[in-house]
């Protein structure tokens, strides 16, 4: 084994830049190395999860027993409603991004922000994971969302120790979202104890050791989780997977298995590789690409550049989404306005327009659409053959197709219609941009991720691509788009409940300890584990799970249960306020701040969703306090924990001090991280080993696999609608920048209710009724009170709303198969006009009642 730079400091990476030149290029077919592990999942997972029954809770009531309120308050914030966008971005993003980036972090803080923001010298957008270019990169490389989590990221207002003096627990958890994260940066730790009401001031000697005696005072190492936020880069990942199964768990939950985990559950055993296979140039090579599911003006706004010089290449791009959104339909890049031959033109202009195709699909109907296209392909390839079809790809890459292609031209179109709310002449349209065309691209989200049979439609992805031909070649391929800044990161570092044993032997290797095999708890059987009272303590690096997961007050029952909660964390958020008997509350930097350590400014790193490594190097200095960096933060944790019994201390102690070594223990255990310190210092960083990029399916058959889904019909009771969860335009995942969603025309406030106007008719509802929103599952009922009806284009028969305010509805249950993924994207609910509040005395004694 090549000796680690804790015994010899010239092993550690290099410094030197590398010359431009030899930057990585997108469109490059080049052998990358042996691609890691493949994410090959449990065979039956249903079997092995906890099937014991969790009664609904107490939705509606919850706010009466409770001091410190799960969900975001019911107060309305004042509601205007105005026409849907039809352009995205422009000049309006610009301003809104300058505006909200000078008014948290100041002028001269927030503009050095943006200007390192997603540059090679620079820190890694904090939001999405969309890839930045190879090459030229602007000098203002980032958009609108982006700037505003920069922002808040680079907020100089502190919450400090006399903030949580001044407000009790319950007092900062009847604020609102926005209002929470608008206290500040959290600058010093804080500490809940048993009884108390306030955080208040802890050392942080005290603080690891109160973690240690925690942790190790209990049963199992398997009653402890260890939760991760996309927003954690590779450095502090790998050592938060490591402490945890030196700990002896694998209980590592993950936001993945909230957003993408059906992504990798579909992708692993089909082509090998859970993760995409496209680069950023075969975005601009497509001749056709499929958005399904998914808004990037909102969620991904850089990408709308990447489709805008698609369509400038000739591109045709079909969108699938029940809902009309601003960024699928024109587009004006707030890019060309620096460019005078272009200003005054999309300053006057429509934009870009994006959608040549747009198919307004069903709540979970998708898998049916898909069908309907792939059936008016095999009737094409009828009429001509060996055009349509890729018969000589299908014979040399892949197995299944013969039952595959019999479960399509079996499937009705009825039942097709029918599922997916579009006509069979629309699919027509669709297959016919299809039909003689290889360079295909499908991008996906969590519209498809989190549907029931999410991994089954993403399926039916691969095998429209797999009939086509449509991977492993420039300008073709898959492309799930992945949420968070390193979600996908993560999961490459080792952050999984379901860990291969090469993974494992190659970690115990390097470390020198015997790491446990056995599958630990995802997200939604962590809360069920929580609830039981098998899991007492919970560790949280970075995240909110409270506001992210299903069923807020079933997760909230759970970390009340809790002997310990420890909570990472920037700035303030709901999940940190509903506690165990102690809690911790520890402030860690943010991807702006510099980090500088006893050998020197550190950097971390960050993998995008086209699987590229690159540096994040903090260029602000932070706040006055006592702030730690993620990595020092878990050292002084495990060290506390583990001992020089159970770990090496001093190698904890060299990888807080130079994050090298840490870079070089990821190299010699990870594969495709050879050399990590020398290509991580090339600008624009490098590019992972990804099989199905090059036609080498890494499955267990080392072939791609068509597969043969079934689609399912589900009947709804009268009155019975389907909501989906979504984002605003002011928010990012549970973070909430403001009240206002301006592309769908909502201003000054979050609990409305979208809804198709026929439905709003038949219920005897109109605009602005205030009403109650109730979801049905399995007999049982969750409630959440006063929402506001917005009508807006939905198909009919389907209703959406924001989280976290509607995720009290969505049941722990309720789940896609295989991947565990909370359906968020199909929750039956029924609405009725709004209760009248109940008087003190009634909200009284219906607090007695619950008590008793």
């Amino acid at each position: 084994m090549e000796e680690s730079p804790i015994n010899d400091a010239s092993k550690a990476g290099k410094t030197e830049e590398q010359k431009a030149e030899n930057a990585p290029k997108s469109g490059e077919r080049s052998d990358q190395g042996t691609a890691p592990a493949p994410d090959h999942y449990r065979p039956d997972p249903q079997n092995e999860r906890d099937q014991r029954h969790i009664p609904a809770p107490d939705v509606a009531g919850a706010k009466f027993r409770y001091p410190v309120l799960a969900q975001p308050p019911e107060e309305l914030t004042g509601l205007k409603l105005e026409a849907r966008a039809k352009i995205a971005a422009g000049v309006t993003a610009v301003i809104k991004s300058m505006e909200f980036n000078w008014g948290e972090a100041g002028l001269a803080r927030g503009t050095k922000g943006l200007l390192k923001m997603n540059q090679k010298d620079g820190f890694d957008c904090s939001s999405c994971a969309w890839p930045d270019p190879d090459d030229h990169r602007s000098v203002a490389e980032f958009c609108e969302n982006g700037a505003k989590a920069t922002a808040s990221d680079a907020d100089d207002r502190r919450a400090d120790p006399a903030l949580f003096a001044k407000h009790s627990l319950a007092d900062l958890s009847r604020m609102t979202d926005r209002d929470q994260n608008n206290l500040g940066r959290l600058t010093h730790p804080l500490v809940k104890r048993p009884g108390g009401t306030h955080y208040e001031p802890i050392e942080w000697a005290e603080a690891f050791d109160i973690v240690g005696k925690e942790l190790n005072a209990l049963k199992s190492p398997d009653e402890a989780a260890f939760y991760t936020s996309g927003k954690v880069p590779n450095e502090p990942a790998f050592l938060f997977q490591l402490f945890a199964k030196q700990f002896g768990t694998n209980n590592l939950p993950d936001c993945s298995n909230m957003c993408h985990e059906s992504s990798g559950a579909a992708l692993s055993p089909t082509l090998g590789l859970g993760k995409g296979s496209v680069t950023l140039n075969d975005i601009y090579e497509a001749e056709v690409i499929l958005i399904i599911g998914q808004n990037p003006g909102t969620n991904h706004p850089r990408m709308l550049t990447a489709l805008q010089k698609a369509k400038h290449n000739g591109a045709k791009i079909i969108s699938v989404n029940p809902l009309i959104e601003a960024g699928l339909n024109h587009f004006k890049n707030p890019q060309d306005f620096m460019n005078p031959l272009k200003a005054l033109g999309v300053l006057l202009g429509d934009g870009t327009p994006i959608t040549d195709l747009f198919l307004q699909v069903r709540v979970d109907g998708d898998m049916a659409l898909l069908r309907g296209i792939m059936k008016h392909l095999f009737e094409a390839e009828d009429m001509n053959p060996g055009q349509v079809v890729d018969r000589p790809f299908i014979d040399e890459f892949t197995t299944g197709f013969e039952s595959f292609e019999q479960n399509i031209r079996n499937t009705n179109w009825e039942d097709i219609e029918q599922i997916s709310g579009i006509s069979r002449a629309q699919l027509l349209e669709a297959a016919n941009m299809l039909a003689t065309k290889k360079k295909i691209i499908t991008c996906w989200a969590m519209g498809v991720t989190q549907q029931r049979q999410g991994v089954q439609t993403i399926q039916e992805i691969v095998n429209l691509h797999l009939m086509k031909g449509a991977i492993g070649k420039p300008g073709a391929g898959t492309c799930p788009v992945r949420g968070h800044s390193n979600v996908q990161g993560d999961r490459t570092m080792g952050v999984w409940e379901q860990p291969t044993k090469e993974f494992q032997d190659a970690l115990g290797k390097e470390f020198n300890f015997q790491p446990p095999y056995e599958h630990g708890h995802d997200v939604v059987e962590t809360i069920k584990a929580m609830y039981h009272g098998e899991v007492k303590v919970f560790f949280s690096l970075g995240g909110n799970l409270l506001s992210a997961g299903p069923d807020t007050e079933l997760i909230a029952e759970g970390m009340r249960k809790q002997n310990l909660t420890v909570y990472v964390g920037t700035k303030l958020n709901r999940g940190h306020l509903v506690t165990g008997r102690t809690s911790l509350l520890l402030p860690c930097f943010t991807h702006l701040d510099i980090d500088m350590q006893k050998s020197g400014h550190q950097m971390t790193s960050c993998e995008n969703s086209m699987g590229v490594v690159s540096q994040n190097k903090g260029a602000l200095v932070p706040l006055e306090g006592q702030m730690m960096s993620e990595v020092a933060i878990l050292a002084g944790v495990a060290i506390a924990t583990l001992g020089p019994d159970r770990t090496n201390v001093a190698d904890w102690v060299a990888m807080t001090e130079n994050y090298d070594v840490i870079r070089d223990h990821i190299s010699r255990v990870i594969p495709g991280f050879d050399k990590f310190n020398e290509k991580l210092r090339k600008p624009g960083g490098f590019y992972l080993p990804n099989g199905p990029r090059e036609r080498k399916f890494t499955t267990k058959n080392g072939m791609a696999n068509f597969t043969t889904t079934e689609l399912e019909k589900y009947v709804l009771e009268p009155d019975q609608l389907i909501l989906m969860t979504v984002r605003s335009h002011d928010q990012f995942n549970t973070t909430i920048y403001e009240y206002n969603d301006r592309y769908r025309g909502i201003h000054g406030e979050r609990r409305v209710l979208f809804m198709n106007k026929q439905d709003i008719a038949e219920r005897g509802l109109k605009a602005k009724d205030l009403i109650d929103i109730t979801s049905h599952y399995e007999g049982e009922q969750r409630t959440v009170e006063k929402f506001i009806v917005v009508p807006y284009e939905i198909p009919k028969g389907n209703v959406s709303a924001y989280f976290p305010e509607a995720n009290p509805l969505v049941p722990i249950a309720s789940v896609a198969k295989v991947s565990n993924t909370p359906t968020s994207k199909y929750v039956i609910v029924t609405v009725a006009p709004t209760k009248v509040a109940k008087a003190p005395q009634q909200q009284k004694q219906h607090a007695e009642a619950l008590s008793a």
